[in-house]
């Protein structure tokens, strides 16, 4: 094996994340792994550190934010790969929501992946090299009711990152959108997930249907984290099933993202089609 990577990993205390950082450490590379709380997962804390990680106290909300980042950096003197994992959703009929609890959604789903590239692209850059991991989601090319704050928060994931990745190619500097579809994770937990009671007017309608698939999907999800957390670290590292395969922009994980979003794009062709001659009326001089 050549030379082991260094990565920083942010949401690790369950899920895809903490499934990364196994993956990562089982392949002998270097970890600081991350999470808002670490004293609530002290068993999993010893469990990366007795394996040679590190672990460190970060929220991507906090004012401090790039000194944590730098005091990451500092451990092992460098960050070969980040990987942009915190994130929670809120959901609920939109005028249910709080604008108070989307503000704060957009702070740690979007914000904060922004603050910490701001952080470590110098540093990146410098060395003409780097790879930056933003885990998006199905929701952040299809949104469905209930969702539209959170996927909000994602589609600007993935606007901000389809943009960073043409301004740093000629740095060697690399992003990676990975879009997982439904992974069976704590992300429709009761302690993750965040509902908005819905309002009168919306009861018995999409939204309440949408709200009781999403409390009967949770733990049912297709996708696999362990699976899902080795194929991001193939994409990074250009092995396993990801070996000579040209580097993409997206990293789609599960079955029902590819239907999700080829159903989508299908969609927006459709659409885009008929009213193709009205886009070309307004071509031309007056």
């Amino acid at each position: 094996m050549s030379e082991p990577m260094i990565w920083l990993v942010t949401g690790c205390s369950a899920g895809l994340g903490s499934a990364l950082v196994r993956t990562i450490l089982d392949h002998g590379h270097k970890v600081v792994a991350s999470s808002r709380n670490p004293a609530k997962t002290p068993e999993l804390v010893e469990e990366i550190t007795g394996k040679g990680g590190h672990w460190i106290t970060l929220d991507t909300t906090e004012p401090d934010l790039e000194d944590t980042i730098a005091k990451a950096e500092s451990i092992y003197g460098r960050l070969d790969v980040v990987v942009n994992n915190a994130g929670y959703p809120i959901c609920g009929a939109f005028e249910d929501l709080k604008l108070d609890g989307a503000r704060q959604q957009m702070e740690t789903n979007f914000w904060g992946p922004v603050r910490i590239m701001l952080a470590v692209l110098p540093g990146m850059r410098a060395r003409k090299s780097g790879i930056i991991v933003n885990v998006s989601s199905t929701a952040g090319l299809r949104v469905l009711p209930t969702y539209s704050h959170y996927s909000s928060t994602k589609f600007a994931l993935e606007a901000i990152s389809e943009g960073i990745a043409q301004e740093v190619a000629n740095f060697n500097i690399r992003i990676q959108l990975v879009v997982p579809g439904a992974f069976r994770t704590n992300f429709l937990g009761q302690n993750n997930i965040q509902y908005a009671p819905l309002s009168e007017p919306y009861k018995g309608g999409v939204c309440d249907k949408m709200l009781n698939t999403l409390y009967d999907m949770d733990g049912k999800q297709t996708g696999n984290p362990i699976k899902g957390a080795e194929r991001i670290f193939e994409s990074v590292t250009g092995t396993g099933m990801l070996e000579g395969r040209k580097p993409n922009l997206r990293l789609p994980l599960g079955s029902d993202c590819i239907q999700t979003v080829r159903a989508k794009l299908d969609r927006v062709r459709d659409n885009f089609a008929e009213f193709e001659d009205i886009a070309r009326s307004t071509d031309g001089n007056p």
